[in-house]
């Protein structure tokens, strides 16, 4: 019997078109024999919408909810259940509203890139719902979203990352002179500003000067109310390693390095100057990248420790640059959804998309049946003898602390 796998895509979140583009991407290469595929979209305003229609990437230029094909639902919360319920309006002036099983799904692969999906809101629902799901967990979803707290525990495992700062909107609202000085003495110049909770370096800007910094924080600011301020380097190398795994069972890609005509990989870079419908997998790079054995198995080795360290799941890719004059390699950033899923860089390694979409699948029941093998029934007394005034104003009666 084949699976019934629901891909869920889109949300709220600036970067909703790059995920379409992931999504249908995926849909395309997963295994007909194995597999009914059921789109799962989130719109703009957060309402969820399935149908064979939107496997087509034309359903979404511009996307139009009544369309042919598509059919508004919302998930089941019953533990386990996993069916997308829509709502079957009666006929006729006494006809009753019903709801309606539109699809049951039995995992879930989530190509969402950016917040509300790969932050560990979606995450949080779906463990409620106890249904299996691809991605990192809730934590290192929330963490990896977040590139302050991400940053700080990156520190504290003593892992390389360059020196940071970030700040409010509020404070740069109340005195940018303030906050820019503060980058200067702390930084200098070059710097790049991030929000905090954004991907696909959109509001990433590169400041050389105070008039640059200005503008670039405006910039970041409009995106998130927390920004990360981060030393920049001359002249530096990206290169990119995925880590695919769960538990004990990790390994690392081949790393690639993306070749931009820009300072730094910006949006424009990775997702229009060579072709929007492909996503990241479009990309110009040089894949293996030309750099020596020992860099290499380096960022392997670190990547699979911070795959690790926090306890991810699936497939992930984590962003590095290379300081030519040092000769040190930084942590840019780790992506729990990646673009495309990185699927380009594993298929390098022999492993075709069809394939990682079925150990992704794998990973996510195994990930489910540990959850579900913890111990919830432990129960004590506590409750026993507990009663509380006639007006419940005073708490457990005869309790004291």
């Amino acid at each position: 019997m084949k699976k019934q796998l629901g891909v869920i895509f889109g949300s709220r979140s600036c970067e909703r078109e790059v995920a379409i583009i992931s999504a249908v991407q995926m849909m395309r290469h997963a295994d007909p024999e194995q597999y009914d595929v059921i789109p799962v979209y989130l719109d703009e305003n957060g309402g969820w919408y399935t149908g064979d229609a939107l496997k087509d990437i034309r359903s979404y230029q511009p996307f139009r909810p009544g369309s042919a094909g598509i059919t508004k639902v919302f998930l089941d919360m019953t533990p386990g259940s996993g069916a997308l319920l829509a709502v079957e309006k009666g006929k006729g002036l006494f006809g009753r509203t019903e709801l309606k099983a539109v699809a049951r799904v039995d995992v879930f692969v989530i190509v969402m890139h950016g917040m509300n999906g790969e932050d560990g809101t979606l995450q949080g629902m779906l463990e409620l719902a106890n249904i299996p799901y691809t991605s990192a967990g809730v934590g290192a979803s929330a963490l990896g979203m977040d590139k302050i707290l991400m940053k700080q525990f990156f520190r504290g495992g003593s892992l390389p990352v360059l020196p940071s700062e970030w700040y409010t909107r509020s404070a740069f609202e109340k005195n940018a002179d303030t906050v820019m000085a503060d980058v200067e003495e702390k930084l200098g110049y070059p710097v790049y500003t991030k929000p905090a909770n954004l991907g696909s370096s959109i509001g990433v800007s590169r400041a050389e000067n105070r008039e640059e910094l200005r503008e670039a924080l405006s910039l970041a600011f409009e995106y998130d109310r927390r920004v990360l301020v981060e030393k920049g380097l001359t002249n530096p190398i990206e290169l990119n390693c995925s880590v695919l795994g769960y538990d004990d069972d990790v390994e690392a890609s081949p790393i690639e390095m993306p070749i931009t005509s820009e300072k730094f990989l910006d949006f424009h870079e990775k997702y229009l100057a060579s072709g929007g419908s492909k996503g990241m997998a479009s990309l110009h790079r040089i894949l293996p990248a030309p750099i020596e054995d020992t860099l290499r198995i380096r960022i392997q080795e670190i990547s699979k420790r911070i795959f690790r360290m926090m306890d991810c799941k699936g497939v992930v890719r984590i962003d590095y640059m290379f300081d030519r004059e040092s000769e040190e390699i930084y942590i840019t950033e780790i992506n729990t959804i990646p673009g495309s899923l990185a699927f380009y860089l594993w298929e390098n390694a022999g492993v075709p998309y069809r394939k990682l979409i079925d150990r992704m699948v794998a990973m996510a029941e195994r990930a489910h049946q540990d959850r579900n093998q913890a111990n919830y029934a432990f129960s004590s007394d506590i409750l026993k003898g507990v009663t509380f005034g006639a007006k419940g104003s005073k708490g457990a009666k005869g309790s004291k602390r």
